[in-house]
């Protein structure tokens, strides 16, 4: 190992990282369907983290190709619709791994919805052993169940991988005390508790999502991936975006 490889590793923050990608960052600027584009960007910014030893693990979600719960509110059966959701995110799994292979990562699509001819079925101790080796595994199918979105599905899977932190990717720079397009002195938060976001009821992830995460310690931070680097200094624990765990007293970022 170089120097300056070693320095690298040792610099870092987080050794094994849970990346929640929505299918709607997927989408770019067409809002819906895959921009190439952008998947390209991302699979660079994953293999500029992947080249200081990060372990990563992927969860995508499926909203730029279809919506279940937006399918239910106009009709369609709950269970049938989340299950098409399921297969959304799995198209997008196949679509990141090729752009991710370009870049000369390995990597391995898992699904939690048995499907034979194109992913592997998850299984934990398999995932682990891909993350072990370097692999960049991405987890689609999302719980295998309805009624579970995939924030919930990212949380489940960064306490059972031992991940360190779950990097969510968003639009946002972070996590604000109000909604900045209503409230011009609404403030950015560098770090809040779980209990506050709670109290607040800032919307971060689903409740099932955020509890699981909460009762496990698993942090969160939320970061705007959009702008190049964001990811690397996100894994480097530098200052971007909003970090929730257990820690009590906010710390807001100052202008």
């Amino acid at each position: 190992m170089s120097d300056e490889a070693e320095k690298n590793i040792v610099g870092q923050k987080y050794r094994r990282v849970l990346l929640k990608l929505s299918g709607e960052i997927l989408a770019g600027e067409d809002k819906t369907g895959i921009n190439v584009a952008t998947i390209e960007s991302l699979a660079s910014q994953i293999h500029e983290i992947h080249k200081l030893g990060v372990e990563i693990a992927i969860v995508i979600g499926g909203g730029n190709i279809f919506r279940g719960m937006k399918a239910a509110s106009e009709g369609m059966d709950r269970a049938t619709a989340d299950y098409m959701g399921m297969m959304a995110t799995i198209i997008n799994g196949l679509a990141l791994m090729d752009f991710l292979e370009k870049q000369g990562l390995i990597s391995r699509l898992q699904s939690a919805i048995e499907i034979k001819s194109i992913a592997e079925s998850f299984i934990r101790r398999k995932a682990l052993r891909h993350l072990e080796k370097k692999r960049v595994v991405i987890l689609s199918g999302g719980t295998g169940n309805p009624y579970f979105t995939t924030d919930t599905t990212a949380a489940l899977r960064a306490i059972e991988l031992s991940a360190d932190v779950i990097l969510k990717a968003t639009r946002v720079d972070g996590v604000y005390d109000d909604d900045p397009e209503k409230n011009k002195n609404a403030k950015r938060y560098k770090n809040v508790s779980y209990m506050e976001a709670l109290q607040r009821q800032l919307k971060i992830m689903d409740s099932t999502a955020f509890s699981l995460c909460m009762d496990n310690k698993m942090p969160i931070k939320v970061f705007d991936i959009k702008k190049q680097g964001n990811l690397k200094k996100a894994v480097e624990g530098d200052s971007v975006g909003t970090l929730i765990n257990s820690k009590e007293g906010a710390e807001y970022y100052v202008d």
